[in-house]
């Protein structure tokens, strides 16, 4: 036989942290830069023609043959999350090799 359980209710103030700002619980995240920002003084030289096959770390500048210019702004796994004029795009590139 099976009995439905009840969560208990919290009225949701029973923290007291002494401040009436919020910021004591808010994750603090630095500055993102906007494309203009990453992309200010570098020269067409530094930018890597993109391919799936290549491994790319974090600051790495790509050019991409749909999306133009671009920078690496998050690795995660095989997907790189890259900056580009249009907006975040997110792309597959090769397990870096554990040498």
């Amino acid at each position: 036989m099976s009995m439905k359980r009840s969560k208990a209710r919290t009225s949701g103030t029973s923290r007291d942290t002494g401040t009436d700002d919020d910021t004591y619980f808010k994750k603090t995240k630095a500055p993102e830069l906007n494309y203009e920002q990453h992309m200010e003084g570098k020269p067409d030289d530094l930018f890597a023609p993109f391919a799936m096959t290549a491994t790319y770390a974090k600051g790495a500048l790509i050019t991409h043959p749909k999306f133009g210019k671009g920078v690496v702004v998050a690795v995660e796994g095989l997907r790189v999350e890259v900056l580009f004029a249009d907006g975040m795009k997110k792309l597959s590139h090769a397990t870096p090799s554990s040498s």
